[in-house]
């Protein structure tokens, strides 16, 4: 089926499933079940499927975070609330925030119950071998629900490719602060905003830096060198080749159709403002611009989430 399809769906998931960190409604539902702050309810929303692990396995999972970062709130989170409230509060989350972006009758029709359906058949064909966060998602129960089944299967399919691009950042000797200055410096996120957030300092930074100017794939400007950016567009692509599976198994017409139906809505969520520009995921509001066209699936012929005649 080829990766180039592989990357289309990404770009239309990646999107929905964000909303776990940016939506108001993730901040809330992490609050009422008393983790507290931002950061520890990212990792204990995030790291629930794995269950009450401590910070060294999510910082080996997440790749990008200091140590320190992840232990200020691992494994103190599980004594505020263990995984499975957390889990449930993540569900409840996503039912508020998806009903309220993407409206009522857009979670409620026809359109979404094929979506979720479509993507959760693509998501219990994923290949979790060594892939950890996958294969955690992967093993939640069916939510009722079909707006929330189709964030978890979209979650599953997210990990899934996530796992893989962790296993290429490995094998290039990227390391968390060398794969994030690869990305800022290819455009795709704000360097700062990366460091502090993943809560490295400045002198890491750099040295890192420097190690990517050694190999010649950054510039003494900051820019990547041609060898870089070929090294950036490896490890980019081979997570989509290697995130095939999913999709060979829903073959080329659910796909299409999938991805089709998913469209309106990560514009929808693009459109909400809620994921903040220069953001760590690289989300831009013309994700799908170089993608190939993916034909509108039979039924479906406007571009909104409103439901309209079946």
């Amino acid at each position: 089926m080829g990766d180039v399809l592989a990357r289309a769906l990404w770009e239309r998931y990646e999107p929905v499933h964000d909303l776990v960190y940016f939506a108001p409604e993730a901040r809330r539902a992490a609050d009422e079940v008393g983790l507290r702050g931002f950061w520890m309810g990212y990792f204990a929303l995030r790291a629930a499927p794995l269950g009450p692990v401590a910070a060294p396995v999510v910082t080996s999972c997440f790749y990008v975070f200091h140590p320190d970062r992840v232990a200020r709130a691992l494994p103190d989170a599980w004594r505020y609330a263990a995984p499975d409230e957390v889990l449930a509060a993540r569900q409840r989350a996503m039912d508020a925030a998806l009903t309220r972006v993407l409206g009522p009758d857009a979670v409620t029709g026809w359109r979404m119950t094929e979506a979720a359906d479509l993507a959760w058949r693509a998501a219990t064909a994923a290949d979790t071998a060594g892939r950890v966060l996958g294969a955690a998602n992967q093993a939640l129960d069916r939510p009722k629900e079909p707006h929330v089944r189709l964030w978890q299967a979209l979650t599953t399919l997210r990990e899934h490719r996530g796992d893989g691009h962790v296993a290429v950042l490995v094998a290039q000797g990227l390391g968390p602060v060398a794969a994030m200055v690869l990305k800022a410096a290819a455009g795709e996120s704000d360097a700062a905003l990366l460091r502090e957030g993943r809560k490295w300092d400045l002198p890491a930074w750099r040295a890192a830096e420097a190690g990517l100017r050694e190999r010649g794939w950054l510039g003494e400007d900051g820019t990547l060198t041609a060898a870089g950016a070929a090294v950036h567009a490896d490890v980019e692509a081979r997570p989509d080749a290697a995130a095939e599976r999913p999709w060979t198994a829903l073959g080329r017409d659910g796909t299409t159709r999938l991805a089709a139906l998913l469209e309106p809505l990560a514009r929808a969520v693009l459109d909400s403002g809620l994921i903040p520009s220069g953001n760590p995921v690289g989300l831009t509001g013309d994700l799908w611009a170089s993608s190939p066209a993916v034909a509108a699936p039979a039924g479906v012929t406007d571009t909104g989430t409103g439901e309209g005649t079946e």
